[in-house]
Formats: structure tokens, sequence, C-alpha cells
């Protein structure tokens, strides 16, 4: 666990892989804290009025991030909110940056096997596709979750708040996570 830090604002970041949580997790948390919830996907999603797999498609992945880099400094600005990252968000040391200034980094931990059982009949994730677009089969899944979460956890491991996700019910997990929030924000 890093060190605490006492954080102005009162921004709580969810990070972590496809399937950890999340989106979850998040909104229970901010009515558990009273805070508001934005996911940064969908935030996105509204603004272009499109779906991620879409841009991704259309658009590429370099215009996502550009897309996310603009709401997360618009979310920045906010106070007493939740924050659901995308998946690829924190891989980024811009991102990585820019949360840490401004609030609480929470990873939701998940190992490549449970994520692997959690993306397996997912059809909305792009970066879980081959180059047509098309679903990869179990090995290709497999190869790619453990390969996009050895880059990925370098960033998540540098979170302010580990908490694992796969073995707890998510209400149990959210009173975990609230008890170690006190050392960040008043709780």
């Amino acid at each position: 666990m890093n060190q605490r830090r006492p954080i102005a604002k009162k921004l709580i970041y969810l990070a972590g892989f496809m399937g950890s949580g999340k989106s979850t997790i998040g909104p229970i948390l901010a009515n558990t804290l009273g805070y508001q919830f934005v996911d940064v996907d969908r935030q996105i999603e509204q603004e272009r009025g499109k779906s991620v797999t879409s841009i991704f498609n259309e658009e590429g992945e370099a215009a996502f991030r550009a897309f996310e880099h603009s709401i997360l400094e618009k979310v920045c600005d906010l106070d007493q909110v939740v924050v659901a990252l995308g998946g690829g968000t924190v891989a980024y040391e811009e991102n990585f940056q820019l949360l840490r200034s401004s609030g609480v980094i929470v990873y939701l931990q998940l190992s490549p096997e449970a994520a692997v059982r959690r993306m397996r009949n997912k059809t909305d994730r792009p970066m879980l596709k081959d180059e047509k677009g098309n679903s990869l089969p179990p090995d290709a899944l497999e190869q790619r979750i453990a390969s996009l979460l050895s880059v990925r956890e370098e960033f998540y491991n540098r979170a302010d708040i580990i908490i694992p996700t796969e073995q707890h019910d998510v209400g149990r997990t959210v009173d975990d996570l609230v008890r170690r929030l006190r050392g960040f924000i008043e709780v």
C-alpha cells in the first residue's frame, strides 16, 4: 500500500481491468458517501453520440484516448465524485499524473483468470477483439488479457489503495473501500 496523502478535492478514481467492478461498485460507493458518480466511458459516449466500440472502429484508439483525456480534464474540476475509469485510462502517464494530482486512485484488482471468466462472453470490449472487430477465441482472449494486464499493472499497482474484487461480494468490497478511504478523505 502506498503512503497516505490527504486530498483536497474529494475525487475517487476507480481503476482496474475490464470486469473488475468499476461500473458496479462506483454507484454504490458514491451513494454510500453521498457523492455523485461519473463513468468516463459513458461520458465519452454521451458527448460523442456513439458507443466506445464505434469510436474505436471508426476513429481508432488514439482518437478514443484523446476524448478520454478531455473528459478527465473536465472531471478533475469536480468535487465529491466517484469516477469509474476505462480499463486502460491509467496506463498513460499523462492521465495517471492528472488523476494522482486531483484525487485518490483505487485499483480494483482482478486476476487474469477472473478477467477471462468475466470477459469471455462480452461483445462490447474493443480491446478484446481482433483487427476485424471479431471476438477472440478462448486462447487468444487469454493471451490478450494477460498482455494488457502486464502493461497496465505497472500503473494499477501505483494506486493509493488496492482492493481485490474477486474474493468478496460487492457490499463487502464497498465497506472495505470506505474504511480504507478514511486516510485520504473525510468519510
